[in-house]
């Protein structure tokens, strides 16, 4: 598969189509992000590598990033995290109160702010530094010890959090949070920060295309069956509000983040990783979707 012209083709066409997507300005650190960049990288499981555009440019990886807490969690405490959290799609934006106080501080799913912030309060009381566990696990994943926080974005989220702030208080009234809210809160605002690029995306992902195994090392993150939880749980619940939307029109398991990033996976195939800063309505990068949906519909890769 000639990938790279693939890529190059399907981005040309996309020049022609009016992006009305905005960068997420809500978070004043991602306000100063040049909206235009673009990238694209895919990885295989054999180790083949092809890219595209601005795909070694590190940027904030934002929600992605939940993917490797929940995972973290979900290889210590296994099934009782269902106990904490549940596994449905949300069907309200991914910072809703409404359906939190309605389902009594439990949250619809670890992808959501709310089920996140459970995920990191887990991880405070299983790991003894999490924010440093993280950042290692990432590392060994990855095989790249040079991605980080950005203290920067992670005050800038701190500073502007006040409805995660809101989602903590409600689940602490309800008993769903364990350790202190500023603790958890500080672990939260970090994973956010993460800057990483498309190469080191898709390779991040890469266990969840090859059965829970890292290619290049060979070590277990996950069994088989739950490496398939996971990407079943991203299949459903990866994209905010518009999971359904991008199932149909993409057809792949993966994660968003209001950075502009998008990561899918095709399972025992490869891992790719769009960005594209500009986010739709629903807080997914706009083009990044569309370029996707393209080259799934082109290559026929959709796993459905």
């Amino acid at each position: 598969m000639h990938y790279e012209t693939l890529f190059q083709e399907i981005h040309s066409e996309l020049q022609s189509v009016e992006d009305p997507g905005q960068v997420g300005d809500y978070i004043p650190e991602l306000a100063h992000v040049n909206p235009d960049q673009f990238g694209v990288h895919l990885t295989t499981v054999g180790g083949e590598e092809f890219a595209f555009g601005d795909a070694e440019k590190r940027f904030s990886i934002q929600s992605i990033a939940k993917v490797f807490t929940f995972v973290l969690a979900y290889s210590r405490i296994k099934s009782s995290i269902w106990e904490r959290t549940g596994l449905e799609p949300a069907g309200t934006p991914f910072n809703s109160l409404v359906q939190l106080e309605y389902d009594r501080g439990i949250p619809r799913n670890p992808f959501i702010n709310a089920g996140a912030i459970v995920i990191c309060d887990i991880l405070a009381s299983e790991l003894a530094s999490p924010k440093e566990n993280i950042l290692s696990f990432i590392h060994r994943i990855t095989g790249t010890d040079s991605i980080d926080y950005n203290s920067k974005v992670a005050l800038s989220e701190k500073k502007t959090g006040y409805r995660n702030y809101a989602l903590v208080n409600l689940m602490k009234s309800f008993a769903n949070i364990k350790n202190d809210i500023d603790r958890v809160m500080d672990i939260y605002f970090h994973i956010c920060s993460i800057e990483m690029s498309c190469k080191e995306l898709c390779r991040s992902f890469l266990f969840l295309a090859n059965n829970g195994i890292v290619p290049f090392s060979g070590e277990q993150i996950l069994t088989a069956s739950r490496t398939k939880r996971v990407n079943a749980l991203m299949q459903t619940c990866g994209f905010y509000d518009e999971a359904g939307e991008f199932t149909f029109k993409v057809g792949l398991p993966g994660k968003s983040g209001v950075g502009g990033g998008i990561v899918a996976v095709h399972p025992e195939k490869y891992t790719i990783a769009v960005w594209s800063p500009r986010l739709n309505k629903k807080g997914n990068s706009f083009k990044g979707m569309l370029f996707l949906e393209e080259l799934t519909s082109r290559t026929s890769s959709s796993i459905f």
